[in-house]
């Protein structure tokens, strides 16, 4: 029997009409569910992605990219998750590879790569961008037990049973989720598989390089911390969720 998929998109001020196509796109996957994570909107961009084919979860305030991916993990009943960024960076050849890396019994956690040898990237960053992340790549490479080309892009997918185990040990609200998903995924020594993707970047991105390359490598430093002592004082995200935040 086929397994079943649910498609998580965290969306913060998206181009709704790029979204739009994006959903459309996805459904030659077949997906049980796809789910909007929707922060913050204002009163247009709530009615116009609420009419799209998708089940859409608001939020009035902004979560971050990981509690909105949390959220929308926890409320699937899927054999397979899977998250892409909502501008449809990743195309859906692509996403079906990471899908398949699940299903072929290969990965626990597959890992969509823009920097893998053989990914095709089109429109790429700029220069700025690409260093930051080339140098966030080569340090997580070092202090994580899981060598990847690529922490961060926005395509990822996990078995039901392997995201009981790591849901519990997730504390990035932000960007640092995809590491914090990867470390812990490295401390129940899941099967981590990398798979190439084709990958174009999306002008007006809301993410600021500088700032979030900062972010990352706090995330990143966080992330080993708690490899090596078990805890850096933050709160579990399924805490704050339950919380309301």
């Amino acid at each position: 029997m086929q397994r079943s998929l649910g498609v998580v998109l965290p969306a913060y001020d998206p181009d709704v009409e790029q979204l739009a196509a994006y959903v459309d796109s996805l459904a030659s996957l077949d997906p049980a569910t796809i789910r909007i994570e929707l922060d913050d909107p204002s009163g247009t961009v709530r009615d116009e992605v609420s009419a799209l084919p998708a089940t859409v979860s608001v939020s009035d305030h902004r979560r971050g990219k990981g509690a909105a991916i949390t959220a929308g993990f926890e409320a699937l009943g899927t054999d397979d998750y899977c998250f892409l960024d909502a501008d449809g960076s990743t195309d859906v050849e692509s996403v079906g590879r990471v899908v398949e890396a699940l299903r072929s019994g290969g990965a626990d956690l597959a890992v969509g790569s823009r920097r893998h040898p053989e990914a095709t990237v089109s429109n790429t960053q700029s220069r700025l961008r690409g260093t930051l992340g080339d140098g966030f790549a080569w340090l997580g490479r070092r202090l994580l037990s899981v060598p990847l080309f690529d922490y961060q892009c926005g395509a990822k997918a996990i078995d039901a049973e392997s995201w009981a185990l790591v849901r519990g040990d997730l504390y990035e609200p932000g960007f640092g989720w995809d590491v914090n998903l990867i470390a812990a995924a490295g401390q129940h020594n899941l099967r981590v598989v990398e798979v190439p993707v084709s990958w174009a970047d999306r002008p007006g991105s809301t993410v600021g390089p500088i700032s979030t390359t900062a972010a990352l490598g706090a995330a990143l430093l966080r992330a080993q911390r708690r490899t090596m002592l078990g805890s850096t004082g933050k709160r579990p995200l399924l805490d704050r969720l339950a919380d309301g935040k």
